[in-house]
């Protein structure tokens, strides 16, 4: 039997016969090997027909031909003989499953069909004469699949993978995280089908990348798990839709997930892929047994060991940075009842980086670092570009800043933000400060200033008496914040000899900088006096 030709990039392959094509109740035995292309169709009912074989042809054996199991196996050894596609034979005759041994030997499929021999050679004949109706039928049967999944990352790749053979499927952060699917389908071998699209965030932004690493090697293939991919891009989409907007309604959600990656050290460590290799070396036969197995799949709730961390693909959906290292800002409104939806909008036009969510009293973002430069401080640059945030024109609360870290992954997050937030609680607002250079302007922001105005006025009663300008204080307190007296000079501005007479006389006024005992209390003295003559807390 034998049909119009077609174009050499549109042949049905062994895979999409096997997977979605038109034989019921199908078994495979041997390798049914998914690069050969089914172009023909021989109907055998005697043995001298198959000296007349032509490669790529499927050979469907009845009458005399498929009487015993000898002459089904020599029919196999005929097949190998001339590269023949597979050989079909109606289940029960000449006990065909004797021959398997033979088929896997060989590396010829044999397909023991359910009902008539014939019936399959019409309905093969069919499908190799118009091979794009089998993968209309696969396009068909996927988007069934991942209807029925709903907006479920990891059910979506598993009706991703129940679809699409010898194909392995991951859904894979920005920065590289896997949060559902199979690690291999980011290592496509030499040879091997790799594919990539983009899935957007309900905004147009990136949210993640579907990843396929198939190794089918057939013409054509690339463009069918594009297009099977391409129909999980919208509920995927719409399952970070749903995510982000459970977030808004509920305002305790992110910060509840937050919370829980901080309390356990960040997010699970990623587990061993359960999944990896289960296609490889899987005898078709398995195939075949297991397709009920998966389509009862949709319908259950996912193991642990089916997919990734839930906490981090509710991250990810949230738009939460997953990959350190990360660098942490902290920001804390003067008018708590004030801050929410009014930070929030800033912090979408203006803030630095990452999605703001509340944390212990203040609000926090973090972001993963830019590559670190050796010749740079890593929080430079965050505190610059949260200072310029806190100007902006759109923040319309006075708010305190602080920038910590890095942070090397999520697991080592929560020290970083614990310590950005007690630094912020000590920031007066308009100002920025970074975690670990927190210094007594800061922790003078804690208390109120008119409890030490009192004592500080009393410390330094003898050095305002004689201070007539103010050079002494502004001197005693920057001596106090710098190492040497040649750095004074250089912040006042006047010569290091001056700052050394300056020194000499408030010694002589009992305020010296070097005694251990008096050196904090006269810091602190100093910063309360001079933030009361400027208006605020000192800059100097």
């Amino acid at each position: 039997m034998v049909k119009e030709p077609v174009a050499a990039d549109h042949y049905l392959t062994l895979a999409e016969l096997l997977q979605h094509g038109p034989l019921a109740g199908v078994t495979a035995y041997g390798p049914a090997d998914r690069t050969v292309d089914v172009r023909d169709v021989r109907i055998a009912d005697h043995l001298d027909a198959l000296d007349e074989l032509q490669p790529h042809t499927a050979v469907v054996l009845t009458g005399l031909a498929a009487s015993a199991a000898w002459t089904i196996e020599m029919a196999l050894r005929k097949a190998w003989e001339h590269a023949a596609a597979c050989v079909v034979v109606a289940r029960g005759a000449g006990n065909a499953e004797s021959a398997a041994d033979l088929a896997e030997r060989l590396g010829v499929p044999l397909l023991v069909v359910a009902g008539s021999a014939l019936d399959a050679a019409v309905r093969i004949a069919s499908a190799v004469a118009q091979p794009e109706a089998g993968r209309t039928a696969l396009l068909a049967t996927a988007a069934r699949r991942i209807t029925a999944a709903g907006p479920r990352p990891v059910r979506i790749v598993s009706a991703l993978h129940a679809v699409l053979p010898s194909t392995d499927v991951a859904l894979v952060a920005p920065s590289g995280e896997v949060i559902a699917g199979r690690s291999a389908a980011l290592d496509a071998p030499a040879g091997a089908v790799g594919v990539r699209v983009e899935v957007p965030d309900p905004e147009g932004g990136p949210l993640a990348v579907l990843a396929a690493s198939s190794r089918s090697r057939v013409a054509g293939w690339e463009s069918t798990v594009r297009e099977v991919l391409g129909l999980a891009v919208a509920p995927l989409t719409a399952w970070a839709a749903r995510e982000r907007l459970t977030s808004e309604r509920l305002g305790l959600h992110a910060s509840g997930l937050l919370a829980e990656l901080v309390a356990r050290g960040g997010a699970a460590s990623t587990p061993q892929d359960q999944e990896r290799g289960q296609d490889q070396g899987r005898h078709p036969a398995q195939e075949q047994e297991q397709e009920q197995e998966q389509e009862q799949e949709q319908e259950r709730e996912p193991s642990p060991a089916e997919g990734r961390d839930p906490l981090l693909m509710q991250a990810v959906a949230l738009g939460w940075p997953v990959r350190g290292p990360f660098v942490v800002y902290v920001v804390r409104p003067a008018e708590q009842d004030r801050g929410g939806a009014l930070l929030a909008s800033w912090w979408s036009r203006t803030g630095p980086g990452g999605p703001l969510v509340a944390h212990e009293g203040c609000w926090v973002a973090w972001e993963q670092q830019d590559e670190p430069s050796p010749a740079r401080d890593p929080l430079a640059r965050a505190g610059e570009k949260l200072r310029a945030a806190l100007v902006h024109p759109s923040l319309l609360v006075p708010v305190a800043g602080a920038v910590a870290g890095p942070a090397t992954d999520l697991a080592g997050l929560g020290p970083v933000l614990a310590a950005a937030v007690a630094a912020v609680r000590v920031t007066r607002p308009g100002t920025v400060v970074r975690a670990d250079r927190t210094g007594p302007e800061q922790l003078l922001a804690a208390v109120p200033r008119d409890v030490l105005r009192g004592p500080a006025e009393s410390l330094l009663a003898a050095l305002l008496e004689a201070d007539r300008d103010g050079s002494l204080l502004r001197t005693l307190a920057v001596v106090l914040d710098v190492a040497t007296p040649s750095a004074a000079a250089a912040r006042l501005g006047v010569h290091r000899n001056t700052v050394t007479a300056r020194v000499e006389r408030l010694r002589a006024l009992g305020c010296d900088p070097e005694d251990p005992s008096l050196r904090l209390a006269l810091h602190l003295a100093c910063r309360v006096l001079l933030d009361d003559r400027s208006g605020g807390p000192s800059t100097s």
